[in-house]
């Protein structure tokens, strides 16, 4: 029996491929046939990476970060019927304005797909005057309706909790500024409509720990369950050789998520991989998305791989509540509210 529940709908046809025996550290295991997409994978674009997938109608949908053979990043849709092996459409996805007119940002790159409600909402990274996140909605992935953008620059990694928190939409992001950030914390906001935001919050920030010693940023959209919101995000190290990103995990307050109970001090995943260290940026793991089975308790987590593949790796919600909690270290401004 279960020790913990996850509080959303059952998904039987989940991706999913069996722990092997040998396992050791954390109770994570990549895909044997990894990566599930490969360069070149459409027309004019030379990698998919750093995308998000949703269960739709009985099968699947994403959306996918398509980096043109130009350089340009653009988002993509894609369609499975397994949710490993994807077919995507060959043109960009068509964002237009409210009035239904064609309003296409100037590059867009990192996206998330998260359903709350009857609305599937995109966020991704763009150009607003300077890198900062963008927003659309769509209920039936024909019409991508582009809504106002949430902050001002400089901010990226915009993730949308799954439901309203009392009455409230709630938007995870991290603020930066116009380089390659060499610094971030995860914050939280709020807003009414998806238009006006704010009661900003702070959540967490980078810790001691090696892996995550220089920046964090969020990943998935949060998974609800009976213990709190299980969030896998990216973890930042500066090595003589550049950035390495690896994948981390934390529970955060069911009522109040800009408090975090538990979080995890060793990483998730970090690469070790020929398709996470070798690519067109080395040595990354950036989680945007999981599929998971409340029936069973089955996660299958999408992440990008060396800024060129799409990954999937699987856990088991028991094991890594569990991981996460007996290796927890929270610090102060972990778990207080965030406000100063």
């Amino acid at each position: 029996m279960s020790k913990y529940k996850m509080l959303t709908p059952a998904l039987p046809n989940v991706p999913w491929q069996d722990k092997p025996e040998n396992l050791t550290g954390a109770p994570i295991w990549r895909y044997t046939e990894n990566p599930v997409i490969d360069r070149n994978p459409v027309k004019n674009v030379a990698r998919i990476f750093n995308s998000a997938v949703v269960p739709y109608e009985g099968k699947f949908i994403g959306v996918f970060r398509g980096e043109q053979t130009n350089g340009i990043p653009y988002i993509y849709l894609g369609r499975s019927e397994d949710a490993i092996h994807w077919n995507f459409e060959e043109n960009k996805i068509p964002f237009v304005d409210e009035n239904g007119e064609p309003f296409m940002p100037v590059y867009a790159y990192d996206p998330r797909l998260v359903k709350v409600d009857d609305t599937y909402y995109i966020m991704w990274c763009q150009d607003f005057y300077g890198a900062s996140i963008g927003m659309a909605k769509t209920t039936d992935f024909k019409t991508f309706t582009r809504i106002e953008n949430p902050f001002i620059p400089f901010n990226r990694n915009a993730v949308l909790f799954p439901r309203k928190i009392d009455g409230k939409f709630k938007l995870l992001s991290r603020p930066s500024d116009s380089g390659h950030t060499p610094f971030g914390d995860i914050f939280i906001s709020e807003s009414p409509d998806m238009v006006y935001w704010g009661k900003h919050r702070h959540v967490m920030g980078k810790s001691p720990e090696w892996w995550e010693s220089v920046k964090i940023g969020g990943g998935a959209a949060p998974i609800e369950t009976s213990e709190g919101w299980l969030l896998f995000y990216h973890g930042v190290t500066g090595t003589c050789n550049g950035y390495v990103y690896s994948i981390g995990g934390a529970i955060l307050d069911i009522d109040e998520p800009s408090k975090v109970k538990y979080r995890c001090q060793n990483f998730l995943l970090t690469p070790e991989m020929w398709y996470e260290e070798r690519g067109f940026v080395p040595n990354v793991c950036f989680p945007c998305a999981t599929l998971h089975d409340s029936e069973t308790g089955k996660i299958a987590i999408y992440y990008g791989a060396a800024d060129s593949y799409v990954c999937l790796a699987f856990t088991e919600l028991d094991e890594i509540i569990d991981y996460i909690k007996n290796n927890s270290v929270v610090r102060p401004e972990d778990t207080e509210l965030g406000v100063r």
